[in-house]
């Protein structure tokens, strides 16, 4: 098993493709009989013997015609791969346990059509797609996210059979593809306030009890501060208006490692902290994080949670100790 990787890796490498988009050329196609392919070639051999033995000339005009299609078969198997044109793009973020999903956009620019190509990476689904006379296609190549951190896929594997299953033709891509895999968010009610490291008050646009006016709406203002009779009463189309108030206090929730369970693992606590960022994004509260090691400063917003989020994700991995 060894020395077949050690065969696989002289022959074809394992080294990431650079250039896009890539075009594959003849050097980057391998083919070879299908099984299929080799029982129709054993039985020709048959077939021939027995043309041969009964001195069947109708036999042997049968034979070299099923032999001609099969090479007919080869010659169009390798050239459904040949001058495709493959275009990575960017992967989105996901968590442990759902499958990161990496887009590919495939050209055609011939004007025969190609059918039949199979995509995917070592152990995963396939992805089948038929590409119209130069046309395009866009897909997304299904890779399971099995811990946290950032996801390398591998490399594809795109293959044909096409058009008799008698030849497989494939070829290699590999691409400088990667995501984030956040923890899995384990849903656990948010520390109360009293226990949270909680409660540093501040006085001005923050507080909620004397109504101060209006303002003009920015994009870290909850909706539900939002004057929607003021904004009603308007007819022009400007920024809408926020209920602004003096006094009172604005709470800043900090999510703290020390607050998750001290029995549980690091990777149950990062998932319990996962948890308390989404609930807390979701109920538009103005948070913090709090890590062994490092801190982000509280405040609100999706730029925010994925911040928070891939501070998890990379928290005590390699690529962070790589960087210490």
């Amino acid at each position: 098993m060894r020395q077949l990787n050690v065969l696989q890796q002289w022959l074809f490498g394992h080294r990431r493709d650079q250039q896009w988009p890539l075009i594959l050329g003849q050097r980057r196609i391998f083919i070879v009989p299908s099984a299929a392919g080799i029982l129709f070639a054993v039985v020709l051999l048959v077939m021939l013997v027995g043309a041969i033995n009964y001195d069947l000339s109708l036999g042997h005009a049968l034979i070299f015609l099923l032999a001609g299609l099969g090479l007919v078969a080869m010659v169009h198997s390798f050239h459904n791969l040949f001058g495709l044109r493959l275009t990575p793009g960017r992967a989105d973020a996901t968590f442990v346990g759902d499958l990161a999903r990496f887009p590919l956009q495939l050209e055609n620019p011939r004007r025969q059509q190609r059918r039949a190509l199979e995509l995917s990476f070592s152990a995963q689904p396939v992805v089948a797609v038929d590409l119209p006379a130069e046309g395009s296609a866009s897909i997304t190549l299904p890779c399971l996210a099995q811990r946290r951190g950032r996801l390398d896929p591998g490399r594809i594997t795109l293959v044909t059979r096409y058009p008799l299953g008698l030849f497989r033709a494939w070829s290699y891509i590999h691409p400088s593809w990667s995501c984030l895999v956040y923890p899995k968010p384990l849903r656990t009610p948010l520390p109360p306030a009293s226990t949270a490291t909680v409660a540093e008050y501040r006085r001005g646009d923050g507080g909620q009890e004397d109504f101060a006016g209006l303002r003009a709406r920015q994009h870290s203002d909850p909706t539900r501060h939002i004057a929607w009779k003021a904004v009603a009463r308007r007819t022009d189309e400007q920024a809408l208006l926020v209920k602004q108030f003096a006094g009172g206090a604005s709470d800043e929730l900090w999510l703290d490692w020390s607050l998750t369970p001290a029995d549980r693992d690091s990777e149950e606590r990062l998932s319990i902290l996962a948890g308390w960022i989404m609930l807390a994004d979701e109920q538009q509260a103005c948070y913090g994080l709090r890590l062994p090691d490092q801190q982000i400063a509280p405040a609100t917003g999706s730029a925010h949670r994925a911040a928070c989020l891939q501070t998890l994700a990379l928290y005590q991995t390699e690529e962070t100790r790589d960087a210490a």
